[in-house]
């Protein structure tokens, strides 16, 4: 994933966005009358101002804003339901460390267990003390030796929280594991081997391999699946094989979208019956594609499924030098926002996938 606060998404189409934050949608044009603020109260005549109300409303908005303050979104790589290891941004206190706090919160029965979202676990197992110390764009997390006690069939998601969770920050490219000061050469419970160079997002995550015979003539690429709770929908990344004779990775990309998790996976994608009119152009970051009428949620009001758009512009981001995605449908920018005008202006990225307010 692109690194926090760094990419920028331009997409021509937008949809109500679920379960993500940060969207915005700038609207120009002319009025023959200026509206008067929302915000304000207009006195009747010989009415006064109630000024204690009106001091203990700036004190709550004050209040807030300084909350707002103390916090820092942070994505967490936490373990949902169905065993996928998945990003939530939560609002954590704006500590120096937050990259040793990141890792604390992955902890079972650690400060992470009053903000889990309905559904999740934490990672790491529990009393597992951590120290992290970064430079030269490498993560050194050291753990205590209750780093050593968690269950076989959690190593890969431990693996993959882990490297998830500090490649996120700008000054992480890759992490080293060690436990009591020596570093690790293979995890300790099942024997997965660490790559002594240290480990990255290359590994993949949620890795699915299914009708896979050949690795070697394949390569990763990174695409996002939709889950859901009982009340919320959130995304999964999941890294797929395809073909390393396949050029056009965006091509890959879409294609996986389409073709979608499996019938068997509890992971759902909105592309069923989309197709690719045409290939896809790059030009100055920007990836335009044109898709058939498929790719609207209704076609009477001619509105993209907003969780194809999300799922589309999340994993066209893992691209390298992709920075902005436009939306086609029949060759025309038709699609439209669900109050009915169409979007011409850019819509930036949410900076955090998946996240979560109290």
């Amino acid at each position: 994933m692109s690194k926090k606060a760094k990419v920028s998404i331009a997409v021509t189409v937008l949809a109500s966005s679920v379960y993500l934050s940060g969207c915005g949608l700038l609207s120009f044009g002319d009025k023959e009358k200026i509206d008067p603020p929302q915000d304000v109260s207009y006195l009747k005549e010989g009415e006064k101002v109630d000024t204690a109300k009106k001091e203990g409303e700036d004190k709550e908005t004050a209040s807030k804003e300084e909350a707002v303050e103390k916090t820092v979104m942070t994505e967490l790589y936490l373990i949902d339901k169905n065993g996928y290891v998945v990003s939530q941004s939560l609002p954590l206190p704006n500590n120096e460390s937050v990259a040793k706090q990141a890792l604390e919160y992955l902890v079972v029965n650690g400060p992470v267990q009053n903000v889990l979202p309905n559904g999740f676990r934490a990672v790491l197992p529990a009393d597992t003390q951590v120290t992290v110390n970064i430079k030269d764009g490498k993560a050194i997390a050291d753990f205590s030796p209750e780093f050593n006690n968690y269950q076989p069939e959690d190593e890969q998601k431990i693996l993959q929280s882990v490297t998830w969770t500090l490649t996120q920050f700008e000054s992480v490219e890759q992490v080293e594991l060690r436990v009591n000061g020596y570093p690790l050469t293979e995890m300790p419970v099942n024997g997965t081997p660490i790559d002594e160079t240290g480990l990255s997002r290359n590994m993949g995550i949620n890795v699915d391999t299914s009708g896979v015979a050949d690795l070697t003539s394949t390569k990763p690429v990174t695409v996002y699946y939709v889950s859901q709770t009982d009340s919320e929908t959130y995304y999964v990344p999941v890294t797929k094989r395809v073909n390393s004779s396949e050029a056009d990775e965006v091509k890959a990309v879409v294609q996986e979208l389409i073709e979608g998790p499996g019938y068997s996976s509890s992971l759902a994608s909105d592309f069923t019956g989309a197709k690719l009119l045409d290939d896809p152009s790059l030009k100055d970051g920007t990836v335009t594609l044109n898709f058939n009428e498929a790719v609207y949620g209704s076609l009477e009001e001619k509105m993209v499924s907003e969780h194809m758009l999300n799922s589309l512009v999340l994993s066209l981001t893992e691209q390298k030098g992709i920075k902005g995605v436009s939306v086609l449908v029949n060759g025309e920018a038709t699609a439209v926002s669900k109050d009915g005008e169409a979007v011409t202006e850019p819509v930036t990225r949410p900076e955090n996938v998946n996240a979560i307010s109290f």
